[in-house]
């Protein structure tokens, strides 16, 4: 793994199967944990909830997973080349594969106070393919799916194993 001075992590060889996602998933909760008390990330979480009521928790986890759902473009990975872009990378380029909205989103979450961890998904034994965030909604935690036009605790179908990380 390397990192570049932008911040993008380059993972270039990774081992294939489940430690190679537990490899992804731990770049991708380092950047989340930095830049949750980034000041471009605070201020941005603190201005997308502005006009809220106070303590309007399911508010504030919906503003930003709409911000990140709607304004941040899903584009895939250099061919053949997995890479993990920073929260500041992802908001200065305006678009991202589904770890890199991932980590956005996360870091957006956890610096206003909502706790968040990844969920790799699998459809196929073994074969994780995806990522998305779910945060803590008083006892339970709900999906947060921002590659698709879907609303908050949508969760796809047909996943038959999930790895989760929390931040």
């Amino acid at each position: 793994m390397e990192e570049h001075p932008q911040g993008k992590y380059v993972l270039g060889f990774i081992p294939e199967g489940p430690d190679g996602i537990r490899i992804t998933l731990e770049v991708m909760r380092r950047l989340a944990k930095q830049y949750k008390s980034a000041p471009e990330v605070r201020e941005l979480a603190i201005a997308l909830t502005n006009g809220l009521d106070a303590e309007d928790w399911a508010g504030e986890v919906s503003a930003l997973f709409y911000f990140v759902r709607d304004q941040i473009r899903y584009v895939l990975d250099v061919n053949e080349v997995e890479t993990v872009q920073s929260p500041s990378d992802t908001l200065r380029l305006g678009a991202g594969d589904c770890d890199d909205k991932s980590t956005l989103l996360a870091s957006l979450l956890e610096s206003i106070g909502h706790p968040a961890r990844f969920a790799a998904l699998a459809f196929q034994p073994d074969n994780f393919e995806h990522v998305l965030v779910e945060t803590e909604m008083g006892r339970h935690w709900i999906a947060l799916e921002t590659t698709q036009p879907v609303a908050p605790g949508w969760y796809p179908e047909g996943v038959i194993n999930k790895m989760l990380r929390h931040i």
